[in-house]
């Protein structure tokens, strides 16, 4: 007769501590299996390596595994602008590439619903996400990052003619995700002061918000609003990113600012909004972007504005308490 003391230390051993509440009855074996923070391959090869042991045994006809899982909170740091052309979604990507890199597990909620680019920009067109539980898991793209995008729902060019409730809805499917193993997600955020943003800041709560804009006195004037928008739901302003921040020519190599230069980091000190940084203004950054291979993957010297950037947001996460 098999002893269940002894079963049981091999189940745990075998499982990684997970496995637990080990009875036997009338030939069925039945237990209890943590999947905390397990993808949906890991947990099948889990339950797979039980199931195996417990088959192998003479006396055990069946075995029962109820899998259960603790729900995980992710920290959500929304990626805003005022208005639209500041760049906001490639910053957004190479943030989330870069924080990864620097070994914070995360993952990248696209939600511009009526206008989703980071398909594109994370070389995941084309695939959808699978669902279990009624829950979407998340994806990979560029980098390795899982991500969602309404541009994984629906056909590209397809327009998403919904009224306000109906892409709050969208966001809330996206954000609620099964994003096992993640910690910090990156929302990128559609620009203005919207149905969506409003959605986000009341349900979903961002821990903070990094705000985008370009050297340009305009951007400027639309990223207070946006700034406005949060500080009045309580959100913390993590800083404020310059983008689009000064031109070198690939020619001659003479450095031009077609947008103004330090408007952004002057705001920011104005508003006592810590400054994260600048980015160029390249070709190189809008090519990589376009062709789903973010700068921030490699160790070019683009590579270096996003992770300094994301450096300065690792550290607001570790003192944010």
């Amino acid at each position: 007769m098999t002893d269940i003391d002894t079963l049981s230390r091999r189940f745990s051993d075998l499982s990684s501590g997970r496995a637990s509440g080990l009875r036997l009855r009338d030939t069925i074996l039945s237990l209890v299996l943590d999947v905390t923070g397990l993808g949906p391959e890991e947990r099948q090869a889990m339950v797979n390596i039980l199931e195996q042991e417990a088959r192998a045994l003479p006396d055990i006809s069946d075995v029962r595994i109820a899998q259960t899982a603790e729900k995980q909170s992710v920290t959500i740091i929304a990626v805003a602008s005022g208005k639209g052309g500041v760049g906001k979604s490639t910053v957004s990507a190479n943030l989330a590439i870069a924080l990864s890199r620097l070994g914070v597990r995360t993952g990248l909620v696209d939600a511009d619903i009526y206008g989703p680019s980071q398909p594109r920009l994370l070389a995941s067109e084309g695939q959808r996400p699978a669902a279990e539980d009624k829950r979407m898991i998340p994806i990979r793209g560029a980098g390795g990052i899982p991500m969602l995008s309404m541009g994984h729902l629906v056909d590209p060019g397809q327009a998403i003619a919904w009224r306000g409730p109906m892409a709050a809805n969208a966001l809330g499917q996206l954000v609620d995700a099964r994003w096992d193993g993640v910690d910090v997600l990156i929302v990128d955020m559609p620009p203005g002061t919207g149905d969506i943003q409003l959605s986000m800041v009341q349900k979903h709560k961002p821990a903070g918000a990094v705000i985008v804009s370009t050297p340009q006195d305009l951007a400027l004037i639309d990223a207070a609003r946006a700034i406005s928008l949060f500080e009045q739901a309580g959100v913390p302003i993590i800083g404020l990113v310059e983008n689009m921040a000064g031109y070198a020519c690939p020619h001659c190599g003479e450095v031009s600012d077609p947008f103004g230069s330090g408007g952004a980091e002057s705001a920011a000190s104005e508003k006592n909004i810590f400054f994260l940084g600048r980015i160029p203004l390249a070709i190189e950054i809008r090519a990589a972007s376009d062709a789903g291979t973010p700068p921030a993957a490699s160790d070019g010297i683009y590579a270096e504005s996003f992770s300094a950037i994301a450096s300065r947001i690792q550290d607001w996460l570790q003192n944010r308490n």
